[in-house]
Parts: C-alpha cells; structure tokens; sequence
C-alpha cells in the first residue's frame, strides 16, 4: 500500500512539474518553459525541473501557447526593418531588454550638440542619427550608451 501511494504520488509531483508553456521566437527557435509572467518588456519563465527564474525581452518572443488548454497569446510582433526610411521602425531598447537578441553591430561617435538647442533635442536628433543608421543594415533593435564626454556607442540587435 505504501508503494502504491509512493508512485502515486511521483507520478502526479512529475506532472505538477512538467513544462506547461511553449514560448515561439521571432527566430523560429522554440522552447518548453513554465511561464511565470510579462512585465516591463521582459517575459518570466523557468526551465523544467528548475526553480531558477530565466528572462528574455518581449521583443524576441513572437508568442506563447498553453499546452493544457492549447491557448496562444501574441507578445509582439515581427518588426522587419528593410531600408533607411524604415527608421521609425527601430526600437532603442536598454541594455536589460535586449536578453534574447543577437548582438550584430557596433557603431560610435558623436552626440549632436547644436548651440541653443536644450540636452533634450540633442539627444533626441542623436538617436534620430542612429535610428537612421541602424535602419540602413536592417537591424530592427538598437541600444545606446551615451558617454561622458559627448561620445556614444550603439549596438544593434536581430532576432
């Protein structure tokens, strides 16, 4: 009796355990997790058997289905950049939202400073600047670091 309350009860810890969700990348890459929750552009989840909590941005995960109720919840869609009018297309993202994009490029130089022009418009026409730039390669994701001495450094990201 005492055995068959043992395998009962694995049996039912193996499927309390088992991956719940399938999250489908914009890349076409898949994976078996346990959703945990979205928040501030990043999507939760842990890995079978694991209770070590993983995150990638929202920007890279196309969706996420259910495998109980076979349910499919959109994340966000494929951005494709193609040329450099599509600069309006290109996302800058911080450096912690960008889990799960391949890093492609490095660009520098130097911030726009127009004389009269408040810190704000100037950084806005530099990240104007590289939008562009990034748009030109086709990289839809761009992250900016901006250094103290009028300098900056972007990185550009795909799927």
């Amino acid at each position: 009796m005492k055995i068959l309350f043992f395998t009962l009860s694995i049996l039912f810890a193996n499927i309390a355990i088992s991956q719940t969700h399938q999250i489908t990348k914009h890349n076409g890459e898949e994976l078996d997790v346990n959703f945990i929750k979205a928040e501030n552009d990043l999507v939760y989840y842990s890995l079978n058997g694991s209770a070590e909590e993983h995150k990638i941005s929202k920007y890279a995960v196309s969706k996420i289905t259910n495998k109980q109720s076979n349910q499919t919840q959109k994340v966000s869609d494929k951005v494709i950049v193609d040329s450099k009018s599509d600069y309006k297309f290109v996302t800058v993202l911080s450096q912690d939202k960008t889990i799960g994009l391949k890093q492609v490029a490095n660009f520098s130089g130097v911030s726009t400073k127009t004389k009269g022009e408040p810190p704000i418009a100037n950084k806005n026409q530099t990240a104007m600047r590289i939008k562009t730039q990034s748009a030109s390669n086709g990289y839809p994701f761009v992250s900016i670091v901006e250094k103290a001495d009028g300098k900056y450094e972007a990185v550009a990201y795909v799927y």
